[in-house]
């Protein structure tokens, strides 16, 4: 049987998600996600072209055992035999990493090391890949991270106003992610629009419960709004976003915050749940401004679509030109009110909104929400677990 399929494996705390993949065509084979691991509630979920099959993890009910769990199901249907290599998706890769990598035991301890840049991400992402390292130890791993696209910022938009040498010694600095996603969108949109990548200057916004902007000049990032962590830059579902760093020093002098509360503050009760004091889903924001005509979801909504709006428009400052704006994420694809809350605002760019088009552009349909003659405006879907796999497939070939 033909080897034709990269596992994809992007690993959480207590989750972990999986697919399947066919990195020539992007098909997906199955998609799967194993949830509430160290816990004795801990299960998972294996969909197949809608076919979903759910079952319990035994003890130690942890990455381990959804990974056994997994194994057994890819060798009982026969998928075992069709796969060539595993990908992950890894957080932080620091300036480390501008590409792909083969796991090694130097690139293994790379990550962990850089787990001070990303203490939430890192060391699960490497449980993720020491368990499938056990499960699939005759396959290569490859490590993919979050972080490489945005490698080509100049140090005009990667550098804060500190003193550089914590820069030098300590790596302090903009690093951006949603990589893959900002990466793929932009390419999706050259092709769409039939030209190259390095022609192309975009600017893409991907909103989702986590949400960042990104500056495309001729298919190479200048800038994004996510910085050291992915706490910076726009109001988000449950982060602050950027903030006078002043309120950090007031809370705990003032208010007599400790600084773990400092941050679970700003990164799990702010953005728009702490705003609305309702909820981090736009979609239970809108109809509590549509049915309850609630003020404090109207107003979190007010501060989220115009941080996007004031956002994308300075990046025009980092763009030689601009070909189009791209929204993506679960936001992003499917709310029509947020898009054309944030593209009403834009008038200056030359960018106009189509209602039908943005009404009909939702629930994984891709297409150009602008009007004729104006900007291009792009809703596309984006694919990360696509090019995870395919970033793999070509690592894996060149070394071949």
């Amino acid at each position: 049987m033909t080897k034709d399929c990269v596992l994809v494996i992007n690993c959480g705390s207590s989750s972990l998600k999986f697919s399947l993949i066919m990195p020539e065509s992007g098909d997906t084979l199955l998609t799967g996600l194993a949830e509430r691991l160290l816990s004795a509630d801990a299960s998972i979920t294996i969909n197949i072209q809608g076919e979903k099959t759910r079952s319990s993890l035994p003890e130690p009910f942890d990455h381990q055992s959804a990974l056994s769990h997994l194994v057994s199901f890819l060798y009982q249907h026969k998928y075992e035999q069709r796969l060539l290599a595993i990908g992950h998706r890894v957080v932080h890769g620091g300036e480390n990493y501008s590409t792909p990598e083969l796991i090694t035991q130097v690139v293994e301890r790379t990550i962990d090391a850089l787990s001070a840049l990303a203490p939430l991400h890192n060391p699960v992402n490497l449980i993720g890949i020491r368990a499938a390292k056990q499960a699939f130890n005759h396959l290569p791993q490859v490590a993919v991270f979050d972080t490489a696209f945005h490698q080509t910022m100049p140090k005009t938009a990667y550098l804060y106003g500190l003193p550089y040498k914590l820069y030098e010694q300590h790596s302090i600095r903009r690093y951006g992610f949603h990589g893959t996603s900002h990466y793929f969108v932009s390419k999706k949109f050259a092709e769409l629009n039939e030209q190259s990548i390095d022609s192309t200057s975009v600017i893409t916004a991907h909103l989702g419960n986590g949400c960042s902007v990104a500056a495309i000049d001729h298919g190479k990032c200048v800038d994004t709004s996510m910085g050291l962590t992915p706490l910076e830059g726009l109001v988000m579902g449950t982060r602050s976003g950027s903030l006078d760093p002043g309120i950090v020093f007031h809370l705990c002098k003032q208010l007599g915050y400790r600084i773990e509360q400092v941050d679970d503050l700003l990164n799990k009760e702010s953005g728009l749940l702490g705003i609305s004091e309702l909820s981090n889903d736009c979609r239970t924001l809108e109809q509590a401004m549509e049915n309850e005509d609630d003020e404090k979801a109207k107003l979190a909504m007010d501060i989220f679509c115009y941080q996007i709006s004031k956002t994308i428009a300075s990046y025009s400052a980092s763009l030689s030109k601009l070909d189009g704006i791209i929204f993506t994420g679960g936001i992003g694809e499917n709310s029509s009110l947020v898009r054309e809350r944030v593209v009403n605002r834009l008038k200056l760019l030359n960018v106009l909104i189509d209602d039908t088009a943005n009404e009909a552009t939702r629930f994984g349909k891709c297409g150009n929400i602008g009007k004729v003659g104006h900007t291009g405006c792009w809703v596309i879907p984006t694919n990360e677990e696509w090019v995870i796999a395919e970033q793999t497939y070509q690592l894996i070939n060149e070394g071949s």
